[in-house]
């Protein structure tokens, strides 16, 4: 699988990246021989980039992680990690965790952007994970914390990556604004981008993407499937759209998006993974997978062939703003490896 460099560094990772956040338990319980067996099957498929944190599963996904990529050699892939939400034991458990994980809530999480709290965050998922070291780390969602991640996490990190401990750091969010922040103000890399540049929000369009290409800086896009409305081939009713039930309008617009993806032979998921390469600053598209079977589809699907005319289509029928910027899917990106 080809690879691509985060810019200005020298960590590079897959086109498509494995996200550990349903091994942690995410919604329902992994059986634990299901979330190695879909390590595995990632690794055989040539994925190389793995990212988890310690809030998936309170430690269960950097537990699962660590073990599952045991053996396998350190240099032949990168893995992310996120700082923010320390782990601490909870003294009022009510035996499961409230915050969307299977898992026993003999823990519980205390946002820490401070330096001893990212030192301290780092060291727990080194432990956890057993590995020697992390190639990305990221602040995890620190919308109501700007001013401590931007002005204490962010320089501690910058001191580990110039110290060569970490290959390069951003954050990661569900928005794109503060992100843009992020990438203006302080001294990341990279930022993780939750769901805003997909085939129905391009909205990252109107501040994190052109900060990033205008300083040299890159994207990792996840939540492409905007929570499962563009994950199948023709979207139905009731499925989700950023974790609630998507509106009419838009299961009607994924729809419409869906009937341009086939005249042209391929299906709406595809499309959704292909779509964030039209962008030259994102170098990743990472998905949550499960099972062997998921890694084994998603792998597929980034491999269909989704032609550059599609988005010449959606643009004249309005179903993608016309801003975006597809001439960058005409041959192969200099960055890939």
């Amino acid at each position: 699988m080809h690879q691509r460099k985060i810019q200005n560094t020298s960590v590079a990772l897959t086109e498509l990246g494995f996200g550990a956040s349903v091994i942690g338990n995410l919604y329902r319980v992994t059986p634990p021989d299901d979330a190695a067996a879909a390590v595995d099957a990632a690794w055989e498929a040539g994925l190389r980039y793995f990212d988890t944190a310690p809030h998936y599963g309170l430690g269960l996904s950097e537990r699962r992680l660590g073990a599952a990529l045991r053996g396998r050699p350190r240099d032949a892939y990168a893995i992310s990690s996120k700082v923010g939400r320390l782990l601490v034991p909870n003294e009022a458990p009510r035996g499961v965790d409230t915050e969307g994980f299977a898992v026993p809530d003999d823990l519980r999480r205390q946002w820490d952007f401070s330096r001893d709290g990212v030192l301290r965050s780092i060291e727990d998922t080194l432990e956890r994970t057993g590995l020697d070291r992390l190639d990305i780390v990221y602040l995890h969602d620190p919308d109501d914390h700007w001013r401590q991640a931007a002005e204490e996490a962010m320089p501690t990190l910058a001191e580990l990556r110039d110290q060569g401990v970490i290959g390069a750091i951003g954050a990661g969010m569900n928005q794109s604004a503060m992100l843009a922040r992020f990438l203006r103000e302080t001294a990341a890399d990279v930022v993780m981008l939750a769901g805003r540049y997909s085939l129905l929000d391009q909205s990252a369009l109107d501040d994190v993407l052109p900060a990033a290409r205008e300083l040299g800086k890159s994207v990792v896009a996840v939540g492409v499937f905007n929570s499962g409305l563009l994950s199948r081939d023709r979207p139905a009713d009731g499925m989700k759209y950023d974790y609630q039930d998507a509106p009419p309008a838009l299961v009607a617009r994924a729809r419409a998006i869906a009937d341009v993806c086939a005249a042209h032979g391929t299906t709406l998921p595809a499309a959704a993974i292909a779509f964030p390469y039209t962008h030259p600053s994102v170098v990743n598209v990472t998905l949550g997978m499960r099972t062997a079977e998921q890694v084994e589809r998603n792998a597929a699907l980034h491999d269909q062939h989704v032609p550059d005319a599609l988005w010449d289509d959606l643009h004249a029928q309005g179903l993608i703003r016309s801003d975006v910027p597809t001439e960058h899917g005409r041959g192969r990106d200099p960055r890939c490896l």
